[in-house]
Parts: C-alpha cells; sequence; structure tokens
C-alpha cells in the first residue's frame, strides 16, 4: 500500500475503524502490569495513542508510522497532552533505517495489512530493532471473526510460523479490538494478543 492511501484514512469524514481516539483495552492493560517500559517502538503508531500510553508509564517511547498526516496528528497530541514522545514517518518494512534499538515492540493492527512476501520482510524488520530477550506485543486480526469485512484474517498457526526464526512466541491469546462501528457494525471484533520474544541467539 503506498503512502496517500494511508493518508486518505486519516483525511475521511468518518474516522477509520482503528483511529478511535484511546489506547485499546489490551495495550492499557500491558502498560498497568509495566511491560510497556524501557525503550519502546510502536510500529504502525497511527495518531500515536499507544505510544503516548507507554510514555506516559514513563517509557523512552517512539511511534512510527508510514503516513504523514497520522504523524503530525500524533505530535499534535503529544503536544497537547504534554507528553514527551517521538514520532517519526518510516517505514514499518525498514525499521533498521531508525539506527535505533529498542527493549520493547508494540503493533497494534499491523501484521494483518501484510501480504505473505511483506510479513517475512516485516519480521526481518522488527528483528533488526529488538535487543535480543526484547518482547515484541502484537495484536492482530483474527480467524475466530466472522464474515469478510475488514483486514485479512489471521491464525494462530500463521503467527507460530512468521516468528519461528530466532523468536519465541510466548503466548497468543484471544481478544478484542475496540472499533468504530461503521465497517463492522458493532465496536469489538476477534484479535489474537501474542507475546513473542526476541531469542537471545538472534
Amino acid at each position: 500500500m503506498t503512502t496517500p492511501s494511508w493518508d486518505d484514512s486519516y483525511t475521511r469524514s468518518m474516522p477509520a475503524p482503528w483511529d478511535i481516539g484511546r489506547p485499546q483495552p489490551a495495550f492499557v492493560r500491558l502498560a498497568e502490569r509495566g511491560l510497556l517500559a524501557d525503550r519502546v517502538l510502536d510500529a504502525g503508531c497511527g495518531t500515536g495513542e499507544h505510544t503516548l500510553l507507554a510514555a506516559s508509564h514513563g517509557a523512552d517511547a517512539v511511534g512510527v508510522d508510514v503516513s504523514p498526516r497520522a504523524i503530525e496528528r500524533a505530535r499534535g497530541k503529544a503536544a497537547s497532552r504534554g507528553i514527551k514522545a517521538r514520532f517519526e514517518v518510516a517505514d514499518a518494512l525498514r525499521l533498521g533505517d531508525l539506527g535505533l534499538m529498542f527493549d520493547t515492540v508494540i503493533d497494534s493492527g499491523l501484521f494483518h495489512v501484510f501480504d505473505d512476501d511483506s510479513r517475512a520482510r516485516y519480521v526481518a524488520s522488527l528483528a533488526s530493532v529488538l535487543r535480543s530477550g526484547g518482547h515484541c506485543y502484537l495484536m492482530c486480526f483474527s480467524d475466530r471473526q466472522p464474515g469478510d469485512a475488514g483486514p485479512r484474517r489471521v491464525s494462530q498457526d500463521e503467527l507460530r510460523a512468521a516468528f519461528s526464526d530466532r523468536w519465541q512466541v510466548v503466548s497468543i491469546q484471544a481478544d478484542a479490538f475496540a472499533v468504530n462501528p461503521g465497517t463492522f457494525g458493532t465496536t469489538t471484533v476477534q484479535a489474537w494478543l501474542a507475546t513473542i520474544a526476541r531469542s537471545a541467539q538472534g
């Protein structure tokens, strides 16, 4: 997908399904458990709610997104809320270009947008910025969700296969995305929340 298509998601009169104006409850729970700590990268941060969540809990947080419009809005939120966080326009398939390393990576709804080839590139990109022993908390659309509206469904087996080389899938739990109701006609959709560790030898 090109940058303009993602920018378009933030210029429509109705907000995009994922742009709910607050963090996903699953990531709030992670933050409350102290798991969004130290140097945190929010990959595909959109308008920055999860980056700001991590920063408000004391993390040195960086959010990246391919959409300049989303990043502009995220920076505006940080300024208006008085929260110190960094936001950059960047390609999630080329995270190594940031020249930074992180202890924790957040992915809320990015993994499921990629096709098979890009999925492998994305996992390699994550590996280039996550320190050995660091954790990725990844929330994606679930194959438990009925119908065909919205993004590609992801199975647990697909997650495990994608993160099979020098990663450890610690857990995959059934969860739910909070969404704006326009696309799905409901305010929640089925998701997987995966906790994935970067192996020490990675």
